[in-house]
């Protein structure tokens, strides 16, 4: 089987996959999440050389405690009161702990945009490499499940318009950045990226946002323009984030000195090379939902 071909087949079986657990139901998309999560923990244990026993428990445990606490909080208590027979008290502020989380993530985030630019690292510190365990890897898990919430229940066509973004985005960077790439947008870490094809790809992202609002989402006519200005925004976001998301996880594989971080989906690599993008946007997107929420 030739590498185009092999490719293509994985890249179809990925696609499907994502889209039939988000369309089916909350819990298969919230399972497959977390078997991704695993995988992710696992490869970038690899690429820092960090325990993957501990840090897989690490990560699902905390992964599934923030969910069943913020999604699932009345059927756990009584799954668990039943359980131990006993009356449980799980009532928690969740609009509290979302922004203790995000903040723990945002600094973390920063963090690793600041790691883009310390040339002269070539190993990771213990401290550091937990530090990424939880905000750069498992935390975005975690909101990438809460957005797809949005204001009310779970809307699989907010987390399906993001993931689409993200696909427009990588698609036309490279294929501008193909045509009349020219100027290098960050060498050192990812030498094919040029500041053309990042802004092709911003371009196409912005017009997909457009277009996922108007005939996607389909607003009701009075909230029609703010939808096109909240789609166009978070395909900026998307872009943008996206972009510095695909560069941090470039800097751990070129320092693990390795292409890929794993090769569980032949010709793509691995399963955080397919989901580098949208882990790092995820939270970006989540502060963006509260700062509307506060403002509207």
């Amino acid at each position: 089987m030739n590498e185009t071909l092999k490719r293509t087949i994985s890249g179809a079986v990925y696609i499907a996959l994502l889209l039939t657990s988000i369309l089916f139901s909350t819990e298969s998309f919230i399972i497959l999440f977390g078997v991704f999560l695993i995988i992710t923990i696992y490869e970038f244990c690899n690429l820092v050389s960090l325990n993957k026993v501990f840090s897989i428990l690490f990560g699902t445990l905390l992964y599934s405690v923030i969910i069943l606490v913020s999604h699932y909080n009345k059927q756990t208590t009584l799954f668990l009161t039943n359980l131990y027979n006993s009356k449980l008290n799980l009532s928690t502020n969740i609009q509290q702990l979302d922004l203790i989380l995000l903040a723990v993530t945002i600094v973390i985030s920063i963090k690793c945009i600041l790691f883009l630019f310390y040339d002269n690292v070539q190993k990771v510190s213990i401290s550091s490499k937990y530090l990424y365990l939880l905000g750069y890897i498992t935390l975005p898990f975690v909101f990438i499940i809460k957005i797809s919430f949005g204001a009310n229940d779970y809307n699989p066509k907010i987390i399906i318009g993001l993931f689409v973004l993200i696909w427009t985005n990588d698609t036309f960077a490279y294929l501008v950045g193909k045509s009349i790439g020219k100027h290098k947008l960050f060498e050192r870490i990812s030498p094919k990226k040029t500041i053309e094809g990042f802004i092709g790809g911003v371009v196409f992202a912005a017009f997909a946002g457009f277009l996922i609002s108007k005939l996607y989402i389909q607003p009701n006519p009075d909230f029609s323009s703010k939808s096109i200005l909240i789609w166009t925004i978070i395909a900026l976001i998307a872009s943008i984030f996206g972009t510095i998301g695909d560069l941090i996880e470039s800097k751990f594989k070129r320092i693990a000195g390795v292409k890929d971080s794993g090769a569980i989906m032949p010709g793509h690599g691995g399963i955080l090379d397919r989901l580098d993008s949208v882990i790092f946007v995820a939270p970006v997107i989540f502060l963006f939902y509260q700062i509307l929420y506060y403002v509207s």
